[in-house]
């Protein structure tokens, strides 16, 4: 009888157990306006980047936190400037391609990939910057003169299937191509779509 009793709550542990150790990335971005943006970061843009164009603000929320986010056009390149949300630098991010990322590297990434789904497809690819270690100036000089470092993050979002069928991963690797961190993300927010 006592382990008729033990089977449910065994059951209901190891839920709970996988349901808060899952790594899901609930996040949603939402365009934001300038003044809504942290006044520090603004300052920081100011001082740093120079003679970009297109520039746009977003507030991007998740299960972990909130940040904000500011998205240009400098030198033919997309670059995306991310804040905490007391306006101080998380990292820079730039909008690269394949054929931009060492030969080595790229084939540990897709040694990766074609291990861990049975098929999947690189929605976006990003070299990262981080503000770790570094100061505020060497960071944006860093980005902006698109160095290859050995500190430098390659972060793929990716549409991947396993045995469980498609879902969205936001996958991190380092300069190497090795593997850091994998989360799954949430299809993109279309609230804003008016049918």
């Amino acid at each position: 009888m006592k382990h008729i009793k033990l089977i449910p709550i065994t059951a209901l542990v190891l839920f709970c157990w996988q349901f808060t150790n899952a790594q899901y990335k609930y996040e949603r971005e939402y365009r934001i306006l300038k003044s809504q943006f942290p006044s520090e970061a603004i300052s920081t843009i100011e001082k740093y980047v120079e003679d970009y164009k297109r520039i746009k603000f977003y507030k991007e929320t998740d299960s972990i936190k909130v940040s904000y986010e500011a998205k240009l056009k400098k030198d033919k390149l997309w670059y995306s400037i991310e804040f905490d949300k007391n306006g101080i630098l998380e990292d820079i991010e730039i909008l690269i391609k394949p054929a931009d990322i060492p030969n080595d590297t790229y084939s540990n990434i897709e040694t990766y990939l074609n291990n861990n789904f049975i098929k999947y497809r690189i929605k976006r690819l990003q070299q990262q910057y981080t503000s770790k270690n570094n100061p505020l100036e060497k960071t944006f000089k860093n980005a902006f003169q698109n160095l290859l470092l050995p500190d430098n993050n390659y972060e793929l979002m990716v549409v991947g299937r396993k045995e469980d069928g498609y879902l969205d991963y936001e996958i991190l690797f380092d300069a190497d191509g090795n593997f850091k961190k994998i989360r799954t993300s949430l299809p993109p927010n279309y609230d804003h779509v008016l049918y």
